[in-house]
């Protein structure tokens, strides 16, 4: 069974979870794209969760030497794969709210935190000194991510001047929090 949810790193050569790494795959073309979802054919390189892991993939075409064919490596690879894993966070983000349990404004996140409904908070990135000090002392132990500007939470979800948002307490709070996480492990490596 462990066989089915680990991986081998190319860079690094660690055994991983899935979780903890990204999924590439080879196109009939030799083209390296992205392949989070698993649905395209061909077998999978994976590259550890980490922006350095990938630049140093794409440097040394580590996924030629993997699979042992030739291969070609758009220098691209590694914003579009922040790209995608920004979307899918922002997506997650935007089902949530579908889904009833992401509030936004200060008021409701506010209400949420001092009712212990809150799993997390996702706080934009140009936030106000002020709002990010009250948050912070409300939100004590609870995770705070602020991955995103005002203008992208305010495009996904339709609002206007979004800058504070609580996950309430779900399943579904979960899994968004795993793909924040995704990005955030990426972005910080």
């Amino acid at each position: 069974m462990s066989e089915e949810t680990n991986r081998k790193c190319v860079v690094s050569g660690e055994i991983k979870s899935k979780e903890q790494l990204l999924r590439f795959t080879v196109l009939s073309d030799g083209r390296v794209v992205p392949d989070f979802r698993k649905k395209l054919p061909g077998k999978g390189v994976y590259v550890t969760v980490a922006k350095s892991a990938l630049e140093k993939a794409v440097a040394a075409n580590l996924f030629a030497k993997a699979l042992k064919i030739k291969t070609k490596v758009n220098e691209e690879l590694v914003e579009q794969t922040e790209s995608l894993l920004r979307k899918q966070a922002l997506d997650a983000v935007s089902l949530a709210r579908k889904a009833g349990v992401l509030v936004c404004g200060m008021d409701k996140v506010v209400d949420a935190l001092k009712r212990g409904k809150a799993a997390f908070l996702i706080e934009a990135k140009n936030a106000g000194d002020d709002g990010h000090q009250k948050i912070l002392a409300l939100a004590k132990e609870l995770e705070v991510f602020s991955l995103f500007e005002t203008e992208e939470l305010d495009k996904e979800l339709a609002r206007d001047n979004t800058v504070h948002l609580a996950l309430l307490k779900s399943r579904m709070a979960n899994a968004v929090r795993e793909t924040i996480v995704r990005l955030t492990s990426f972005l910080n490596s």
